[in-house]
């Protein structure tokens, strides 16, 4: 993966203002992006993924341009193709665990139907363990298992890359510990670049292959764990 940012954007709030200025060049498949809550981190996954606009600046992946607003381009979220699993998984309630993986897929504002097949929903409910859960509702699963219901709606129409926000920040810490291995071993089967942002040093430890610490908005280069290691996915 080639990940390319220069970008910049201000919120404000009554008197208030935060401002993102973020530089990254990156040819890492696991980048961790750490830092305290209020940093920028969100912000700069919902950018990557357009659910963001930066006030100016670029962002490229693997040569595609994403938004550049020198050039006038600021591509829609479904256009640029990459997998986002939310903090809070974002699942639909009144949807199944079927319908909820198979959203992504159809055209248009209607639901996936019931019991409506698509060979990728089928393909991650085998590969996750839902088979069995295939017609509950959100609030009929375990937390691992809205995890994995949401990570299989983010890879079901095969994406470029994944961005994942704190998605262990909801479990309990025996399930946090096992969802992160299964993640880490799906991550290098697939080696499907990802992004990961945490306050979680134990994920850093496992994903950490470029680590970033990001605060007030910015890269931080002397926090001192802004490095390559030398592991690979």
């Amino acid at each position: 993966m080639e990940l390319e940012i220069d970008i910049r954007k201000t919120l404000r709030s009554g008197p208030r203002s935060f401002q993102l200025d973020l530089q990254l060049h990156s040819s890492s498949r696991r980048i961790v992006v750490f830092g305290p809550s209020g940093a920028g981190k969100s912000l700069l996954l919902k950018a990557i993924a357009g659910l963001a606009r930066p006030d100016d600046g670029m962002i490229r992946l693997d040569g595609n341009t994403y938004f550049d607003s020198r050039a006038g381009i600021d591509l829609a979220p479904q256009t640029r193709k990459v997998g986002y699993l939310f903090q809070d998984y974002a699942l639909f309630p009144h949807l199944t665990v079927r319908q909820n993986i198979g959203f992504g897929l159809r055209r248009g504002w209607f639901n996936p139907r019931p019991h409506q097949q698509f060979e990728a929903v089928e393909r991650w409910l085998d590969a996750f363990g839902l088979r069995q859960m295939a017609h509950q509702l959100p609030h009929e699963l375990s937390g691992g298992q809205r995890q994995r219901t949401a990570l299989a709606r983010a890879l079901a129409f095969e994406p470029r890359a994944l961005l994942l926000d704190e998605p262990f920040a909801a479990l309990d810490p025996a399930l946090r510990v096992r969802m992160r291995a299964e993640l880490d071993q799906l991550q290098r089967s697939l080696k499907l670049p990802m992004i990961l942002i945490t306050h979680d040093r134990q994920d850093i430890d496992t994903f950490g292959e470029h680590v970033l610490y990001l605060r007030d908005g910015r890269i931080d280069s002397q926090a001192g764990i802004g490095c390559d290691n030398t592991e690979k996915a």
